[in-house]
């Protein structure tokens, strides 16, 4: 049995704009600094066996900032946790892919899991790609616990696989910039201990929030226009 304590990195200026970020390198801004500092400070007092982050810049500083907060050295990479690879899209908001790449977009919007943008990785690959890390450390450090700083959709495939939920479908839980959230790892399983906490971070402004819900009602009210049409 292993404990995580998987962390979200700070916000990006990309996550303000709402850009696909996936993995450009993308550093964090004022404000995912201080969520960085009040997240190590929250954990502080916890007792960390190990510290893991992404290899990408905007996980590896807020992790750097709990590793001094916990007298830890530098954490240690796994690029298994990167985000989903989003291919030709990267660095794009939402209005200009549907501008450049409408039919690319259409298809992404049915969020299958079999569907990748050009040059990207579907679902299903990304999924098997954080499983195998997460499951991978989880087993290098037996019956410890582990801080995770990762990213959005890798938190995304944590969650639906221990709540049983489809790889299809959008995104149902809720994963802030900064939030901590604490699994419990046995064997295959995975149980939620915790989900969100952001107490930490209550007085600082509301979080960009990209509600993959919201899009898919989006498109199938179009679609409704377009068959009573």
């Amino acid at each position: 049995m292993t404990e995580l304590i998987l962390i979200r990195h700070g916000e990006t200026d990309w996550n303000r704009e709402l850009r696909f970020q996936g993995q450009l390198d993308v550093p964090l801004n004022a404000t995912g600094l201080e969520q960085a500092r009040r997240v190590a400070e929250r954990l502080a007092g916890e007792p960390l066996d190990a510290l893991f982050s992404s290899d990408l810049q905007r996980a590896l500083q807020t992790a750097r900032a709990l590793a001094q907060r916990a007298g830890h050295d530098e954490p240690l990479l796994e690029a298994g946790l990167r985000e989903q690879h989003f291919g030709m899209v990267e660095g794009l908001r939402v209005p200009e892919i549907q501008q450049r790449y409408p039919q690319a977009w259409a298809r992404w919007v049915r969020f299958d899991e079999h569907y990748a943008f050009d040059g990207g990785e579907c679902i299903r690959d990304f999924h098997a790609r954080v499983l195998a890390a997460v499951r991978g450390l989880a087993q290098r450090h037996l019956s410890q616990t582990v801080a995770v700083v990762t990213h959005g959709g890798v938190l995304d495939m944590i969650y639906r696989s221990a709540r049983g939920l489809p790889l299809s479908g959008p995104r149902v839980s809720e994963i802030p910039n900064a939030g901590i959230n604490r699994v419990r790892l046995q064997g295959e399983a995975i149980e939620i201990l915790d989900w969100a906490d952001t107490r930490h971070l209550a007085d600082l402004p509301p979080q960009p929030v990209y509600d993959q819900q919201r899009l898919a009602r989006e498109r199938e009210a179009a679609a409704r226009v377009a068959d009573s049409a």
